[in-house]
């Protein structure tokens, strides 16, 4: 029995010795690959060092203290932490590495920004948690050159190859300064991202994040402080952004997703000069990539090439068509911002939204909506204000050829701004007119154009409903205001546009209206109008101008009181009755006659207008038909010298009705 417990008990020594033995050597292992993943870092030329390093077997855990580095990229980012911890430690196969959670304390981040004042930026982070953690078995090999971009690149390559359930940093404070210009702290609470694998983030959550930054304004300092709470990202893929950093993608010439939704809000800024505002809720729609347009390792070096010194012309050229391409690099389905609202020294001002979207350097639509603020004559409110087609690249492009003072810019530079821009849409404005208290409303104003023949659109629309006081004051509006139209209603609807196939121009007013006075519409056609009109060359559309020839035009007005109102002027000019007044205007319209007496058509025109003044409410309708080629510039200019000679190259017709 004696010999059996003796055996026992040397088992247990030698088992437990055995374990110890294993866990020295363990720990000395783990040692040795944890200095030759620093190693790597020193022999790329980087700074890196340790403390203690510890593996306690049972818990497979791994300790590390006091982690410092310094990378070898210029300028260099320096890292410091207390510790790293990781629990539940395991290599599935020879070149993976997992762990069930891995915490860091107190790590500290510490960069510069170059510049002409050398920024300086600076984060601490109490402690941050990794659960789930999977990842290469070994660090990979920095990159050899200094870059940064090259570091980037790098760190999204490996950022490729991990996964993790969850990362979470409670808080994250920070700091910048670049000298008298600025300076500043942030600070974010709540932080964590969900379902990282493959380079891309499920989820980005951040409860809360707040700055404060001091500057100088006009040589008065200013200081500024804001928060915004509920930052929320869906979709995050770093290939999309590793595309735009890696040369050979290049040529890659389709939008790559890099973010899919954003929402935050509420948003709060706040300025010493006396400036609040407040943003409730702001939504990104997708944000994409497009590598071939946006490759920023080229514009950093372009930036660092031309360091502090002005930039040569060429030089500024070239920036200036990096900044264009990053538009059309860029792809924002919708971005928009809901109920904003700020106090200024001028005084408070409210917005309902601000809406967006990007692609190719363009801006489909910006638009504003329930504008809300006072003016020093009294409130204005704005329903909506849109543009449409707003090309941002390529006016970026044109306005560096503004730039020289000593050059007045050509026609062909002024017209390239037209395609800029193809719509303008206005609604529901009330403004204040003059001093009267009184309100001007224009419902809706909406003008498109396009279809472009070189920088010249051919294709014009405007449409306008507005509703304005009469000014008393003005004589010429007395007679307004003496027949009750106040305030005057106008509806009106126009358009242009030119077919090349026909060679045609057409004129169109479908409406205009003016309430309590008249209501009209328009046609007119010009016919053999060549492509060369439209060139932004003043001379050579001059000379195009002449081949055009005038073709059909046809006219209608309808009375709805606009005679009265000109036989009322009438009698209280000549202080006669207004019976008198009509009789005496119509005779004269009759006896006009006599002059075009050789003119079948146009006497018939003369008689049709005198039975429109002589009873009210009718309709008259006026045709002219061209009786052969009538070139256009000509017409004008008979118009000017003689117009009856002008009238008879036309077949007139003339009728009224009710």
């Amino acid at each position: 029995m004696a010999k059996i417990l003796l055996g026992l008990v040397a088992a247990v020594v030698i088992a437990v010795g055995g374990f110890f033995g294993f866990e020295f050597y363990t720990q000395h292992r783990v040692a040795r690959e944890v200095e030759t993943a620093f190693e790597q870092i020193r022999a790329s030329g980087g700074k890196a060092s340790h403390g203690k390093v510890s593996f306690d077997l049972k818990s497979r855990t791994l300790r590390i203290d006091d982690i410092a580095t310094e990378s070898a990229t210029q300028p260099p980012v320096r890292v410091k932490v207390a510790s790293i911890i990781a629990a539940g430690v395991a290599q599935p196969d020879a070149g993976r590495f997992s762990a069930d959670t891995i915490e860091a304390s107190d790590l500290e981040i510490g960069s510069s920004i170059p510049g002409q004042t050398e920024g300086k930026l600076a984060y601490k982070m109490p402690r941050i948690v990794m659960t789930d953690y999977s990842g290469p078995a070994s660090v990979a090999h920095p990159p050899a050159s200094a870059s940064l971009v090259d570091a980037y690149r790098s760190g999204l390559q490996q950022f490729a190859a991990i996964s993790a359930t969850s990362v979470s940093a409670p808080s994250i404070t920070g700091t910048m300064n670049f000298g008298s210009a600025m300076s500043g702290e942030f600070a974010y609470s709540g932080m964590t991202f969900k379902d990282i694998r493959d380079g891309k983030i499920a989820a980005m959550d951040i409860e809360r994040a707040s700055f404060t930054v001091n500057t100088q304004q006009g040589g008065k300092p200013d200081k500024m402080t804001g928060e915004i709470a509920n930052i929320d990202w869906r979709d995050f893929d770093a290939s999309a952004i590793a595309a735009t950093l890696d040369p050979q993608k290049s040529s890659e010439d389709r939008y790559l997703r890099a973010y899919g939704k954003m929402t935050a809000g509420p948003y709060a800024v706040t300025s010493a000069q006396g400036v609040r505002m407040r943003i409730d809720a702001m939504t990104v729609d997708e944000i994409a990539l497009r590598p071939s347009r946006l490759q920023l390792p080229e514009l950093l070096a372009m930036i660092q090439t031309a360091g502090d010194a002005p930039p040569s012309p060429a030089q500024a050229r070239e920036l200036v068509e990096k900044a264009a391409t990053i538009y059309e690099g860029m792809r924002v389905d919708r971005a928009e911002m809901r109920g904003l609202a700020a106090e200024m020294p001028q005084g408070p001002f409210k917005l309902a939204a601000v809406r967006f979207n990007l692609e190719d350097g363009k801006i489909g639509e910006f638009a504003m909506e329930g504008l809300d603020t006072n003016t020093p004559k009294g409130p204005l409110k704005l329903g909506r204000f849109a543009l449409k087609s707003l090309d941002i690249a390529n006016f970026i492009r044109l306005s560096a050829q503004f730039t020289n003072p000593a050059q007045a810019p050509s026609p062909e530079l002024i017209a390239g701004l037209f395609p800029l821009i193809q719509g303008v849409e206005v609604k529901a404005v009330t403004a204040p007119f003059k001093n009267t208290g009184k309100f001007v409303n224009l419902d809706r104003f909406d003008v498109n154009w396009g279809q472009f023949v070189g920088p010249i659109p051919s294709k014009l629309r405007v449409t306008a409903k507005m509703t304005t006081p009469v000014d008393a004051s003005d004589p010429a509006m007395r007679q307004l205001v003496a027949a009750g139209i106040d305030p005057l209603s106008v509806d009106g609807d126009i358009g242009a546009e030119w077919t090349e196939a026909p060679r045609s121009f057409v004129v169109d007013a479908p409406k205009l209206e003016i309430g309590g006075v008249l209501k009209a519409s328009a046609r007119m056609t010009l016919a053999n109008v060549p492509r060369q009109v439209f060139s932004a060359n003043v001379v050579q559309a001059a000379s195009a101008a002449a081949q055009i020839e005038a073709g059909a035009i046809e006219l209608t007005v309808r009375d709805l009181g606009s005679v009265d109102l000109g036989i009322v002027q009438y009698a209280r000019a000549e202080n006669v009755s207004r019976e008198e007044a009509r009789k005496a205007i119509v005779e004269s319209i009759k006896a006009s006659s006599e002059e075009v007496a050789t003119n079948p058509d146009a006497v018939n025109a003369v008689q049709a207008l005198a039975r429109f003044v002589e009873t009210p409410g009718q309709t008259l309708v006026i045709k002219f038909t061209p009786l052969g080629k009538v070139p256009a510039m000509q017409l004008f200019q008979m118009l000017k010298t003689d117009p009856l000679i002008a009238l008879a190259q036309f077949r007139i017709e003339a009728s009224t009705g009710l």
